[in-house]
């Protein structure tokens, strides 16, 4: 008698997968996340040469001012954006495979729009808040976020279709920045919270970087571990109930990491969007449908491309700073617009 763990192996090895591929990925990517990282410390205001980020980085000077930057303020930034892209990446990632929704990102779905949501009460009812507790705030908001969305797109006639969810998404997510907003103008906080509207690494420190690492290692070593019951379920509730999975419990781990990584990346960043939108699918085009290649790749093309916009932000228009969020959106908008249209005939 053939048991529920055979029938998951044999339906793991049909799954459309390219291990040579996502292996040259990793590893490529790896190094090229490394130079994108050197490039962001070097390039701003006042560009510093790779000599002497090198310097800075083996032989600390505090006397020079040019050694301050690069310890206090890029090196901070360079690895907050790509903590932060592989945590919106993942989500992405998770979000996708466990709805089976390509539309499915942080930012679409709602949580983005919730986690900033709470972030404003935080700034105009308890303005003494420290950056743990902003943190969860945040992971609060991206709970509600989630919640709202999921309980709205619920309510429609014939089921959660994936533009359905996408548009129930947009709508609470535009209900939320409003409500936002109009916290922001009452309680005079509109200039302590427009950075985490626009979504930006400027304000990104040491202590930002300590305050989410802890966040990265449970969060994405969780997600990791549900690789591979997020491939099982990408077939579909019945196949993976079929294949004994507990499916329930896999979409509450995976709710988790979520919430997490997003509330998270918020609390530092913002709402950056379409990180977790992008990365995924162009990830399932490369390596194919295995989440147990998706999540890590997804992490280091969600580091890189953040990192790369970011230096995109400070060059745009130096010596001032465009959004970051303004930069993801270029990319992330018509790449939406394609998706929406190519799923719309299933409304």
């Amino acid at each position: 008698m053939v048991t529920p763990e055979e029938d998951q192996t044999v339906e793991l090895k049909k799954i459309k997968k390219r291990p040579f591929v996502a292996t040259f990925i990793l590893v490529l990517g790896l190094f090229v996340l490394c130079l994108a990282i050197g490039a962001s410390i070097a390039l701003g205001a006042a560009d510093i040469d790779l000599q002497t980020v090198w310097q800075a980085l083996v032989h600390f000077n505090p006397e020079l001012t040019q050694h301050q930057i690069i310890q206090e303020l890029r090196m901070p930034r360079a690895l907050g954006a790509a903590l932060i892209g592989a945590f919106l990446a993942v989500s992405g990632a998770i979000m996708q495979g466990m709805t089976r929704n390509p539309l499915a990102s942080p930012s679409i779905m709602g949580v983005t729009d919730g986690a900033a949501f709470a972030i404003a009460i935080a700034f105009a009812f308890f303005p003494h808040t420290s950056s743990l507790q902003l943190m969860l705030w945040s992971f609060a908001g991206a709970g509600l976020g989630a919640s709202l969305v999921f309980g709205v797109g619920s309510m429609s006639r014939g089921g959660l279709t994936p533009v359905k969810l996408a548009l129930a998404g947009t709508a609470v997510g535009a209900f939320l920045s409003a409500i936002s907003s109009t916290i922001a103008i009452r309680f005079d906080v509109a200039q302590d919270i427009s950075f985490w509207f626009a979504g930006g690494l400027a304000g990104t420190r040491w202590v930002s970087i300590q305050m989410i690492v802890p966040v990265a290692i449970i969060g994405l070593t969780l997600a990791f571990i549900l690789a591979r019951s997020v491939t099982v379920l990408s077939l579909g509730d019945e196949v993976a109930k079929g294949l004994g999975q507990r499916t329930r419990l896999i979409k509450i781990l995976g709710t988790i990491v979520v919430l997490l990584l997003t509330g998270a990346a918020v609390s530092v960043a913002g709402s950056v969007g379409f990180v977790g939108l992008v990365i995924p699918h162009i990830t399932r085009f490369l390596v194919g449908v295995d989440y147990r290649w998706i999540i890590p790749c997804s992490a280091i093309l969600g580091g890189l491309l953040l990192v790369l916009a970011d230096i995109g932000a400070r060059m745009v228009n130096p010596p001032f700073e465009t959004p970051v969020g303004a930069i993801t959106a270029l990319v992330g908008v018509p790449f939406f617009l394609y998706l929406a249209r190519r799923e719309g005939r299933g409304l």
